[in-house]
């Protein structure tokens, strides 16, 4: 059995997927490397695939299916894991070579201790193309480093951070005994990995080293703000799934539901803002209809959310209210460096 099963979900990535495969190939005997080939008709990316699994038999196994969208590939991989711990990267990002070696020496210890490590989480990089700087999302402030810790010891999260698939690193059998299975067809299904497996998180490890690189530059990227906006109907739609699950949560440790809630309240005004952006009406109408099912579905998400900083924002009335709406988020853009 593998220690780390890494899933590559790849759809015509012949430009950019070497490069991730092999920081990947890094890790060495350690890790399993699924290449999910998801039905690409354009390019080389099957051919590359099958190359280097050749190349590499005892690390590499490509599946070739139809496609299924990003959701597909990753329960794709998730079906076929057999490493102990689960992670995604997707093929145009890549992993920091010194950081990934650290990550895999804390999975081995800790699979030799007293305590089952759920979680690992470590930073990750803003490669956004033509930037001077780049953007870390760590988390010293809010996480206990270098030892496994439980949500009592986790502090809040500033306002500007936020846990995504790619700081994330999960127990294989975890995300099965959650039963997450996500979208096909559906783009910012990410969102969902950084949000299902929550509840089920007991322990955790934080690693202060940046290992996810997460590239943002191609005009064809699902988070190119034009290209959002153009599937503001997927966004929504992965946003009432997440009320829906958050909705559902009993018993949740205090840090627990706040991760959670701070993680929705961020997607939902991504959606909203996205919304206010297209200057159409009818985005604007789906708006207020995502906030309206919030409040049916979970009215004490809804009294957290609709009263939070980021949701009176996304509420200011007219077309003045819309205006200073979106150029404080231009700001928070530029100071943060996401897209």
């Amino acid at each position: 059995m593998k220690l780390l099963t890494i899933t590559v979900p790849c759809y015509n990535s012949e430009a950019y997927m070497e490069k991730c495969i092999k920081s990947l190939l890094v890790g060495g005997e350690d890790v399993e490397i699924l290449i999910v080939d998801d039905g690409s008709t354009k390019d080389r990316t099957g051919e590359i695939a099958d190359r280097y699994a050749a190349e590499y038999p005892s690390i590499i196994r490509v599946i070739h299916q139809e496609n299924k969208g990003h959701g597909g590939a990753v329960n794709t991989g998730l079906a076929n894991a057999t490493g102990l711990y689960f992670k995604v990267v997707d093929s145009d990002d890549w992993v920091n070579e010194e950081a990934y070696k650290k990550i895999l020496m804390v999975l081995n210890e800790s699979i030799r201790g007293p305590q089952t490590l759920d979680m690992l989480i470590s930073n990750y990089v803003y490669e956004k193309e033509g930037a001077d700087h780049k953007r870390v999302m760590k988390y010293t402030r809010s996480l206990p480093q270098n030892r496994i810790f439980t949500w009592d010891e986790a502090k809040s999260l500033g306002k500007s951070h936020y846990l995504l698939m790619h700081s994330l690193i999960y127990r294989t059998e975890l995300l099965r005994e959650c039963g997450m299975k996500l979208p096909e067809h559906t783009f910012y299904v990410d969102n969902l990995v950084a949000f299902v497996p929550f509840p089920y998180v007991k322990t955790m490890y934080y690693v202060d080293a940046n290992f996810y690189r997460y590239y943002i530059g191609r005009a064809d990227q699902s988070v190119n703000e034009t290209v959002m906006i153009g599937r503001l109907d997927q966004q929504m739609r992965v946003n009432r799934m997440m009320i829906d699950w958050m909705g559902e949560q009993k018993n949740l440790h205090k840090r627990q539901r706040e991760y959670m809630l701070h993680c929705l309240s961020i997607i939902t005004t991504v959606s909203s803002i996205l919304a206010i952006r297209s200057k159409l009406e009818e985005n604007f109408q789906k708006k207020e209809e995502l906030w309206k099912y919030m409040r049916e579905k979970s009215p004490k998400t809804y009294r957290t959310l609709r009263w939070s900083l980021l949701g009176r924002l996304v509420h200011l009335p007219g077309r003045g209210g819309r205006t200073v709406s979106v150029e404080l988020y231009k700001l928070v853009q530029r100071i943060y460096g996401f897209n």
